[in-house]
């Protein structure tokens, strides 16, 4: 069987790391990636089910292929995924285009599906939890991904249960990969050309498996010597654990920019969404890391509104934003989703929504476009992991994972770079190489 695929992916870095293992597993049967999604044999969504308008767009999207494929034969439409979890059997009742859901505990079973399909023509729904056969499923095909910059799923599942959160019934309870497993993933990784790992996991942090932890993955990898950059991704507060705070005392590859999502500043409505960590305890895990390294910097997440989130409330979000200086931050309105306790809850007015909102994020965009400000006219590294669309120049990011652009070359790409920042906007850096005689080479 010779056929093409064209892979759409939606919402977090774990859906794209998936979407790279399902192409690596479909290639034993036959498919071939295509990027012009009009030569697809097999249109495949893997979707997001964090937001409601993200659940929206699947189906959004499936409209506009049936009308691209009208006058053509209909390719085989499979929809994986946490919208794939979530809604199951209801998305083929509802949208009959739809051939095959799949869960994102089930890939392993893609290729046995796809085939069963095509000899029998039966519409099947898998989505079961299964992360270990997942996972040791995908161990045994070579993560062909080749990028400069590549993700590695090494912990899946959340026991968290945050009032607000779907996860925990997309993507099951938390499973951490066997140790060696993600080690030889990462060895085969580097042997690709791959400079920088970032480690994913819906609680990276509370990665745990037979004693190791997530600080025993980071100092391992590191003795890769083709890997120059490790990070880590997402985090929960109540596993930042003093062995991890430790590494960033010696560590040479971990970057400085801890991604810790807090979600709000008042300690009433953490408590209302079940978070298991305080304002104070959140501080002091700041205190620490900055103690450490002053250069560390923080990302996070907010949700804006959330139900009985009063103006005092809101005050302590602003308020901590300020004191930490948060950059590269993400914030939303309150989306409630389908099965979460806060599903019940009363909202809060949209208008009221929306002006809390526009607040908080020109607070934020403030402290992005200052932090880039007071890069310009300094040198910082740069790992290189492209030419721009026009090919002139060439798109990195700094250590803080800030896009930044040069007037480097093609030969560049995978090296660390010394480039002197000129001049900055809110999202970017603009700048010119140092010295290209005497460039790091990564």
């Amino acid at each position: 069987m010779n056929q093409k695929i064209f892979i759409k992916t939606f919402g977090c870095q774990m859906n794209e790391y998936d979407s790279n293992r399902i192409y690596d597993s479909v290639k034993k049967i036959g498919y071939q990636k295509t990027e012009n999604y009009e030569d697809a044999n097999c249109y495949l969504l893997n979707t997001c089910h964090i937001r409601d308008k993200a659940k929206e767009k699947v189906y959004h999207e499936i409209g506009r292929v049936k009308k691209i494929f009208r006058s053509k034969k209909k390719p085989l439409v499979i929809i994986t995924g946490c919208v794939a979890q979530a809604e199951n059997q209801e998305m083929l009742k509802r949208e009959p285009y739809i051939d095959l859901v799949i869960g994102p505990q089930s890939y392993h079973k893609i290729n046995d599906t796809i085939s069963n399909y095509i000899e029998k023509k039966k519409k099947i729904e898998e989505t079961e939890f299964d992360a270990v056969s997942k996972f040791n499923y995908l161990s045994k095909i070579k993560n062909k991904n080749n990028k400069i910059s590549s993700f590695l799923t090494i912990q899946e599942g959340c026991d968290k249960f945050c009032h607000f959160c779907v996860v925990p019934y997309t993507r099951g309870p938390e499973y951490s990969r066997p140790f060696n497993q993600v080690l030889d993933e990462a060895k085969h990784l580097a042997y690709n050309g791959v400079k920088e790992i970032i480690l994913l996991g819906q609680n990276v942090n509370a990665y745990n498996n037979e004693d190791y932890k997530l600080s025993n993955l980071i100092i391992e990898i590191e003795k890769l010597d083709e890997i120059k950059r490790v990070r880590y991704t997402t985090s929960h507060p109540k596993d930042m654990t003093d062995d991890l705070i430790d590494v960033y005392k010696n560590s040479e590859k971990l970057m400085p920019l801890v991604h810790l999502p807090v979600q709000s500043g008042s300690n009433k409505v953490l408590k209302l969404m079940n978070r298991k960590h305080t304002i104070n305890e959140y501080l002091k895990i700041f205190d620490k890391l900055k103690n450490i390294n002053p250069d560390i910097e923080f990302s996070s997440d907010f949700i804006i509104a959330y139900p009985g989130e009063e103006e005092d409330d809101f005050k302590d979000t602003i308020d901590l934003i300020k004191r930490i200086n948060f950059i590269n931050s993400y914030s939303f309105i309150f989306s409630p989703r389908p099965g979460t306790i806060a599903e019940k809850y009363d909202l809060i007015s949209k208008k009221i929504s929306m002006e809390r909102l526009e607040k908080v994020q020109n607070i934020l965009f403030e402290n992005q476009t200052r932090m880039n400000k007071s890069l310009e006219n300094k040198t910082i590294d740069v790992l290189v992991e492209n030419l721009t669309d026009d090919k002139t120049r060439v798109f990195g990011r700094s250590e803080y994972m800030t896009p930044v652009i040069f007037n480097g070359k093609k030969s560049d790409i995978g090296k660390i770079i010394k480039v002197q920042i000129k001049k900055s906007n809110r999202n970017s850096l603009f700048g010119e190489v140092i010295n290209f005689s005497k460039q790091k080479v990564a």
